[in-house]
């Protein structure tokens, strides 16, 4: 397979092929400052999530900033990480095949480990994998909290779980994950602050059912960008793990705060570089990039510049572009630069990360954990 980097560092931002994934580095690197901010003094840990990137480079600059480690949602994505040097890996997943439950296992060799667990049928494999691989697992229980997807009833059910994974050898329970994935993207801050109650409810009643079993764990992990004010100041959770808020996308950009304003915490760094391809009629312009280059599961894409123009619509190459008559900046071949609708499926559709400062690229990273996967 030939290799074909959009950009080489040094060169202007407007000569890069596009269309291609773009990171601003001072917007980037403000927003990881502020997240650790947010954070300090809470007694509340990050645990960025790699799945948001696929990024080791991106994965290094948020421990060097202060994560404790990453965490990701496949096999494959963890290889890439522990591979790129990270010690501390959560894989916020269930493991269930017998090969991936043996590579999972053969990376505790190489770093610290914790995967998830939402019924009583895996504990045996994953002890099984782990015996065999001469290793030890750090299990957590995964509590349905609201989500409606993976998860255990909270409280006793919980608790039983935790006491098998206890008992087998070549594991240990290590603790809770709580992540209510729905509350991430609602917009209306009332709405999210009540489903997060839930959520910390459901957490304690949890924790009383483990005291109550002799398995008192400290370690509660879940949150994300949408939310993690909530476990932050929750009293329970001891771990956040945001990931979009190291970019953001038009999704986030809905969010509201406590007074119906957009939330203005986190700043937009996150661009898919495209050009003009196509000038049909004054008031419509084709760009470069269509469902190859961005995912519309959350929404076309915005356009942050330059003004004027509205995405109608996309296909497997094309973006169309709405413009008033007169519009000025959309001109066969002038590169426009638009914001994602949603970060995580975005980044697994590029190979590179073109890293910008003003008009020139500082360097180009591999998105090494992107791709189907196993």
């Amino acid at each position: 397979m030939i290799e074909s980097r959009p950009a080489h560092a040094g060169m202007p931002v407007a000569d890069v092929d596009t269309p291609a994934l773009a990171l601003d580095m001072p917007a980037f690197t403000r927003n990881l400052e502020r997240m650790q901010a947010e954070l300090a003094g809470s007694g509340v840990a990050l645990r960025a999530h790699g799945k948001a990137h696929k990024c080791p480079d991106i994965a290094k600059r948020q421990i060097a900033m202060g994560a404790v480690g990453v965490c990701c949602q496949k096999v494959s994505e963890a290889e890439v990480f522990v591979d790129a040097g990270i010690d501390s890996v959560l894989v916020t997943n269930e493991i269930v095949a017998a090969a991936k439950l043996a590579r999972l296992a053969g990376l505790a060799r190489r770093a610290d480990i914790m995967v998830l667990c939402d019924d009583a049928s895996v504990v045996p494999l994953l002890g099984e994998s782990a015996r065999a691989a001469g290793t030890a697992l750090k299990v957590l229980v995964e509590v349905e909290v609201g989500g409606k997807r993976c998860g255990i009833a909270p409280g006793e059910e919980a608790a039983r779980l935790a006491s098998l994974i206890e008992r087998e050898s070549g594991l240990s329970f290590a603790g809770l994950q709580a992540y209510c994935g729905s509350a991430q993207h609602k917009p209306d801050y009332a709405e999210r602050r009540d489903m997060m109650a839930r959520v910390v409810e459901a957490v304690k009643t949890t924790l009383s059912a483990l005291g109550e079993a002799g398995l008192t764990r400290a370690y509660v992990t879940g949150g994300g960008t949408g939310s993690y004010p909530f476990e932050r100041d929750s009293g329970v959770f001891t771990e956040v793990q945001a990931g979009s808020y190291a970019f953001l996308d038009t999704d986030y950009a809905r969010i509201l705060d406590e007074d119906g304003a957009p939330l203005q915490t986190f700043e937009q760094s996150l661009f898919i570089l495209s050009t003009v391809i196509s000038r049909p009629t004054k008031n419509r312009a084709v760009l470069d990039a269509g469902h190859k280059a961005h995912s519309m599961d959350s929404g076309l894409a915005g356009i942050a510049e330059p003004p004027g123009g509205q995405v109608t619509g996309q296909s497997d190459e094309h973006m169309v572009v709405a413009l008033d008559e007169g519009t000025p900046g959309f001109a066969i071949g002038n590169q426009v630069r638009l914001i994602p609708g949603h970060v995580d499926p975005t980044f697994n559709l590029h190979d590179w990360l073109v890293c910008i400062r003003g008009d020139a690229v500082e360097d180009v990273w591999p998105i090494a954990a992107r791709g189907p996967g196993l």
